[in-house]
């Protein structure tokens, strides 16, 4: 214990000499490790077996691996000098992470902002022409409006919504059946909502049978079909945004619940007594108690609105005036091979979003909204 201890204090140069062997083989177990973890993974996506069996195993080689791994590499920082193990461990588990946010997420936007300052091929610098041409084309505006639209109608609807449901949900007897299905929506992802709505809006001639839901009872009723998604300009956007609300509007009223549960019930009672009516009561003092949590609702869900993609892309393609931003980018790089506008697309949604991002993260913070 004391050569250790006498070890541990030595000067670097003296206790790398000593242990010199130690250290080679603490770096040499981890890289054998992960080169036996990706030998693995290549031989099972090259393997003939059953899917469900390699599936299985690669399920348990990946998490297996995973932490032995970090019990290996947090071993290794345990054999260095004590300061040395102090200052490195915690970049042992932060490191990963910070590894994959790097590797996944800010040499893209760093790729990506420098393709935008390209040519359609990225071989000629070009300045700031596609972001110009961003804010002049006929298409990017009409994007630019319907994003507006969504952030405007559909997020005042879910959270109107989601609030008047939490607060009449909260006092009535089928209050988990009730906000079960509000929620239910939150489960299918937003290609499958746009699938369903689809359905709901699908459009035949008069002469023929409706197979859309919404047609058939107007049809049912005595009136006639129409083709919601696509004639009905600029309204069409409308109806796929009430789709979006429909998704949406059930995370609102999870998240305004537990608010609401939160709000003093001695205030209310004593509000009541004072003779306040229970609008005075709603305005008076369950919204402002509530405050911090419907800027962060809001905000979230601005957040999904402007990033909306999948719900447009799979109910109307971007077609008959539906286009958004996340349309334009997906159709200007991948369609058109333009690499350098549709970069330039995803640099201007990048930038809108980080404020309300930070504003959101600030709420978390400052407030402790949820």
């Amino acid at each position: 214990m004391q050569t250790l201890t006498k070890t541990k204090k030595a000067s670097p140069l003296v206790w790398l000499g000593a242990n010199g062997l130690r250290i080679l083989v603490s770096i040499a177990v981890p890289v054998i490790t992960f080169m036996v973890m990706r030998w693995g993974f290549m031989f099972l996506r090259d393997s003939e077996a059953p899917k469900l069996v390699i599936a299985l195993v690669a399920i348990i080689w990946g998490v297996g691996g995973v932490a032995v791994l970090y019990l290996l590499m947090n071993w290794v920082v345990e054999q260095l000098p004590t300061d040395w193990t102090r200052r490195v461990q915690p970049f042992v588990f932060i490191g990963p992470a910070m590894a994959i946010l790097t590797w996944f997420l800010l040499i893209p936007t760093v790729r990506t902002l420098y393709l935008s300052v390209m040519n359609r091929n990225s071989t000629e610098f070009v300045g700031l022409s596609n972001y110009i041409a961003a804010f002049t084309e006929r298409a990017m505006i009409e994007s630019f409006r319907n994003n507006l639209l969504w952030i405007l109608v559909g997020t005042s609807a879910c959270v109107i919504l989601g609030l008047l449901i939490a607060i009449l949900a909260d006092r009535s007897s089928f209050e988990t059946v009730a906000k079960s299905l509000i929620f239910l929506p939150m489960a299918i992802s937003f290609v499958g909502a746009g699938v369903i709505w689809r359905f709901i809006y699908y459009y035949r001639p008069a002469n023929l049978t409706q197979i859309g839901l919404l047609n058939a009872v107007i049809v049912g009723l005595g009136g006639e079909p129409q083709a919601w998604t696509t004639l009905i300009q600029p309204w069409n956007n409308l109806f796929l945004i009430l789709a979006g609300v429909w998704l949406q509007t059930g995370f609102a009223m999870v998240v305004f619940s537990s608010a609401l549960k939160g709000v003093p019930e001695d205030l209310l009672e004593a509000a009541r007594v004072d003779g306040a009516n229970e609008i005075q009561i709603f305005f008076g003092i369950i919204i402002p108690q509530i405050k911090g949590t419907i800027i962060t609702v809001t905000t979230t869900i601005v957040i999904f609105f402007l990033k909306i993609f999948d719900i447009v892309i799979v109910m109307t393609g971007g077609q008959y005036g539906t286009e958004v931003i996340g349309t334009q980018f997906y159709r200007q790089f991948f369609s058109n091979r333009n690499f350098g506008y549709g970069s330039a697309i995803a640099i201007l949604l990048l930038i809108a979003v980080i404020p309300i991002m930070i504003y959101n993260l600030r709420q978390f913070g400052e407030r402790e909204a949820f």
